[in-house]
């Protein structure tokens, strides 16, 4: 909005030019993020206590987290907020990328809000059913995969995707349908894995900030004629737009870590969840990096796959031997090393930690060709 304000009174006020530069509009993005949360959150806080608005807490999780039920939860609106507020006031609003990311994030932020609305307000212990879930990332995943079909600017791209550690390697399903499911596919994984992260006070949002910088810099790079030619990645030209957006992922990420923190004054609850992981699946499919997911959301990644581990085996050793096993003493995989006798704060950190080297070889992918 201020990019479209301002930038024609430059002639009057050259020093408003700076709303040209992408640096400086993300810049401003992830600052505003940061006081959204820190004047908006508190207020958030207190409309939740006051409406009795508190987690219920699972009785087959750790007993440890016990002491957390009541504790506020639908969080995420304070997330959502402060992403959406910085995004409208500094990106560029016809610029197809941040349409989307705002249809991405509203859309799973509804369907996460109505699961939490379902399960701390009306009491629904199963709360919105998982197939009518599914069924709300799906329709995203196809939306999505239709405008990358369809929009110009993925002309000659439009179903294709890169794979990390081969150079000038583009893969083009070229079948719009098959594409699509594919994207249907990043999307329900990417937004099932920060769902189900989201177990531990401050997990989630600060793996979360992490994932966020590193697409920020592939975004960066991607919208960049030079940078894209030199790395030999898919140029597209309007595509440092999301850099704005992902530096308000940031910012809205660090602030709500703020509260987040354990101990936790707020959860974020599915309203977040599901948005931030909608969100971080949907830039990778803007930016045709869907490979590097595994990389960036490394940690996301391994929690939802030892929660399917621990289904599959324990339904394995049922079928085998008359009764379930498990292979890990809980999941995900977070809540297995708190059984350990591992304090949650040092989960949380050493899970940061991994995502932080996680980080660091996913850009290392750009360079190991």
């Amino acid at each position: 909005m201020l990019y479209h304000l301002l930038l024609p009174l430059q002639e009057y006020f050259s020093a408003l030019n700076v709303f040209r530069y992408i640096s400086f509009r993300s810049a401003g993005a992830a600052m505003t993020a940061v006081l959204f949360s820190f004047l908006v959150g508190p207020w958030i806080i207190r409309k939740l206590h006051e409406k009795q608005i508190g987690e219920t807490i699972r009785t087959n999780g750790p007993k440890s987290h016990d002491a957390k039920a009541g504790t506020p939860t639908m969080g995420g609106l304070i997330i959502i907020g402060a992403i959406l507020v910085p995004t409208l006031l500094f990106a560029r609003l016809d610029n197809i990328y941040i349409q989307m990311m705002i249809v991405s994030v509203l859309w799973m932020g509804t369907v996460g809000f109505v699961d939490d609305y379902l399960k701390a307000v009306r009491k629904s212990k199963q709360g919105l059913i998982a197939r009518y879930k599914l069924l709300g990332q799906v329709s995203l995943g196809i939306i999505l995969g239709f405008v990358m079909v369809l929009h110009p600017e993925f002309e000659g791209v439009s179903t294709a995707t890169t794979l990390p550690f081969f150079k000038d390697l583009v893969i083009d399903l070229k079948s719009w349908w098959l594409y699509i499911s594919f994207v249907i596919f990043v999307v329900t994984a990417t937004s099932n894995s920060v769902n189900l992260s989201d177990g531990l006070d401050g997990l989630a949002a600060g793996l979360m900030a992490i994932a966020a910088l590193v697409f920020a810099g592939i975004a960066y790079i991607t919208g960049r004629a030079d940078f894209s030619q030199y790395l030999n990645i898919i140029y597209l030209p309007s595509a440092g737009e999301l850099t704005v957006f992902c530096a308000a992922l940031i910012g809205a990420s660090m602030g709500f870590l703020w509260f987040n923190a354990r101990p936790a004054e707020v959860f974020m609850g599915d309203t977040g969840s599901l948005a931030l992981g909608a969100a971080l699946g949907a830039v990778a499919v803007m930016l045709k990096k869907e490979f590097l997911l595994p990389f960036a959301a490394g940690v996301f990644i391994l929690e939802s796959i030892s929660v399917i581990v621990q289904v599959r085996y324990f339904q394995y050793t049922r079928k085998k031997y008359g009764e379930g096993r498990r292979l890990l003493r809980m999941a995900p995989i977070h809540h297995h090393f708190e059984l350990k006798g591992w304090d949650e704060n040092k989960v949380v950190i050493r899970f940061w930690i991994i995502g932080i080297l996680f980080a660091l070889l996913t850009f290392t992918t750009f360079k190991i060709r």
